[in-house]
């Protein structure tokens, strides 16, 4: 019995040890479940045990994909950062804990979403009464699209338009737009009302903000001009001299806007105004025509003509130097006016819209001058010469037309021409008018390489500096050729010169340096003594700087040369070494280098230094003369006393 009760005893320890380890040793994942984030966001995932002082953590995906995220670990906790949120990160991710021999996991999914703006509502034009209309809802960077919803609607009334959903399976991860289109025809009941575009984005989780998008439209639905009537007072036949006032109105939603026009011999229209009334003074012969009114809006136009008949007089009138006149600015101008048929007219000046003369007007007989001098904008009118006989009246019309055309074209270019490298070229012409006449053509030799006209501008009267531009790759086969700037004034009516200026520019593209050539000569090894000329040379446009160098670990030499020549004068053996060619102008620069060896001389068993064959001319004289001092200094003591003269008598 004792013995049951020992096996029992250590049965029941080694299951509360189970037990103990068991509840001692746990992990934990946040958040708990499925988490749902928006593309570009910031997403931590926390992984944190209990009963382990020091686990070990590791982070992966379920198919081993990259992690697409930053992993920090602090003690019995793991984060999982990812910043930004990307489609990289659409995966089911496992924490991984082993505390010892222990080892747990725990998994949580991360699904991610784009839905970032409101949908937009695209009209394809303005919308007309009982013309069709397509209307398109479109919905930017949508992911994931099968979870999209689309309804467009129309309020007030609460009719749904359309609804669409988006099933198609997604061949990439990407955002994309998403559109619903619908074709309708509006009515003017539809004007007020307000059409919706709403987004649904059907993801079953529901912890993100929005779920749902919507953008409005208020409906404005026009209806084009109609019902276009002309009033004419006091009548559609007239005199010359005579006035005439029409007045024209037009149905339709936004309200017409009136534009007077009168059509041509040739066919095309003149405008005369933008007002429902049209005034007309002074009337000629040549203002017989047919006048056409038309009203027009957003979605259309409607026009009325009408046929004014001016009947002429006896008398003549001629107004010179003719119908049109063109003025320099600056210049004087004289209009003459003159009347046959007539022995004592009576004359007067205006302009057609009643503007100030700025002339000066002198009368004699049968002729009358209006001088315009010096000729400005505000003297670009039609003038007109009224010659009043007893109870009849003619009127004569000449209009002046300004110009301003006073230079040639100034070419101007960005930077130097270089080989391959894009330049902006520009061809200004200077203080030009009227600039909607001209015409600017930049050549390259007789090949047009741009042409630029201007658009008219009715309201702007002034002194313009009207250019071309253009970006152009250079050559070196562009060299040689002449760039030409040529503008033209095109105004028919004028005779005047020129009617044509052009500036002219040789071209000359330049060139990095290349093909530097460095030598020694005679050769990269000379003996010491030799003398050597370091040559350096560059055929480059334009000239290069040629700047030689004796290279060094204590630093450069820059050397004295002379057209790119160094010459070394009996060249020593610190004379050798690495010597650099630097070729550079204002488009770049190129090196070379070279290393010069110089070998000493006794290494050449046919040479003698001249050092040497001194030193010993010098020993073969002073051993001799050594020689005798110690004879005669021997002598002297034999003697007791020695002098050389008594030495050279006893010679004797």
């Amino acid at each position: 019995m004792p013995r049951k009760m020992v096996v029992i005893f250590g049965a029941l320890n080694v299951l509360w040890m189970v037990f103990a380890a068991s509840q001692a040793f746990n992990i934990e994942i946040f958040p708990k479940s499925k988490i749902v984030a928006p593309i570009g966001a910031s997403i931590s995932l926390t992984c944190s045990t209990t009963g382990c002082d020091s686990p070990s953590f590791s982070w992966r995906t379920q198919i081993d994909s990259p992690l697409n995220a930053k992993v920090k670990n602090e003690g019995t906790k793991s984060t999982l950062i990812m910043d930004p949120v990307s489609f990289g990160n659409e995966h089911s991710y496992l924490c991984t804990a082993t505390c010892g021999s222990g080892k747990k996991e725990k998994e949580i999914k991360m699904q991610i979403y784009s839905f970032p703006k409101d949908p937009e509502i695209h009209l394809s034009g303005p919308l007309e009464d009982g013309q069709s209309a397509t209307v398109t809802c479109l919905v930017p960077d949508v992911y994931p699209l099968d979870k999209l919803e689309i309804n467009l609607l129309k309020c007030n009334d609460n009719h749904l338009l359309k609804c669409e959903d988006f099933l198609e399976h997604m061949e990439m991860n990407s955002p994309e737009a998403r559109s619903v289109n619908i074709t309708f025809t509006p009515t003017t009941e539809d004007t007020g009302k307000v059409l919706v575009c709403q987004a649904k984005l059907h993801i079953s989780e529901t912890g993100f903000e929005p779920q749902e998008k919507k953008s409005t439209k208020k409906l404005q639905v026009n209806i084009s001009p109609k019902n276009t009537v002309i009033s004419v007072n006091p009548s559609t036949r007239l005199q010359e001299g005579g006035s005439v006032t029409m007045t024209c109105t037009s149905e339709g939603l936004p309200a017409p806007q009136i534009f007077w026009s009168k059509k041509l011999d040739n066919g095309s229209l003149q405008l005369l105004s933008g007002n429902a009334t049209l005034i007309l003074i002074a009337m000629r012969m040549e203002d017989s025509g047919i006048y056409l009114c038309e009203g027009v809006n957003l979605v259309g136009k409607n026009g009325k003509e009408v046929e004014l008949i001016v009947q002429e007089k006896l008398f003549t009138v001629e107004i010179s130097p003719g119908p049109q006149i063109a003025a320099q600015i600056g210049d004087s101008v004289v209009l003459t006016c003159g009347v046959t048929g007539c022995e004592s007219p009576f004359f007067s000046w205006r302009t057609q819209t009643d503007s100030p003369l700025s002339g000066k007007v002198s009368s004699e007989r049968t002729t009358s001058m209006l001088t315009l001098s010096p000729v400005s904008f505000e003297n670009e009118h039609s003038y007109l010469c009224t010659v009043t006989c007893g109870h009849k009246k003619q009127e004569k019309r000449i209009k002046v037309d300004l110009y301003s055309f006073p230079r040639d074209p100034e070419i101007e270019m960005s930077s130097p021409l270089v080989d391959g490298s894009p330049v902006n070229i520009s061809c200004k012409v200077p203080n030009v008018y009227p600039s909607d006449q001209l015409e600017i053509e930049l050549l390259k030799g007789d090949s047009i390489m741009k042409n630029k006209t201007f658009l008219v501008d009715m309201h702007k009267k002034s002194l313009e500096t009207k250019s071309l531009e253009m970006t152009f790759i250079p050559t070196t086969e562009d060299t040689g050729k002449v760039l030409v700037c040529q503008a033209k004034l095109h105004i028919d009516e004028m005779e005047f010169e020129p009617k044509q200026r052009q500036s002219t520019q040789t071209l000359r593209v330049n060139l990095a340096p290349k093909d530097i050539q460095l030598m020694a000569i005679p050769s990269e090894s000379v003996k010491e003594g030799d003398t050597v000329i370091i040559s350096c040379t560059c055929g480059n446009v334009p000239q290069t700087w040629i700047i030689l160098k004796k290279k060094a670990e204590t630093g450069d030499t820059v050397l004295k040369s002379t057209d790119g020549a160094y010459t070394i004068h009996k060249a020593q053996l610190e004379d050798a070494g690495v010597y650099e060619c630097e070729s550079k102008n204002e488009i770049g620069l190129q090196l070379r280098s070279i290393t010069l060896d110089v070998k000493g001389r006794g290494n050449n068993k046919d040479y003698f230094s001249p050092e040497l064959l001194l030193l010993y001319c010098a020993c073969s004289l002073i051993i001799p003369a050594i020689g005798m001092i110690i004879y005669f200094a021997r002598k002297a003591n034999m003697k007791g006393s020695y002098s050389l003269v008594e030495a050279q008598k006893s010679k004797v």
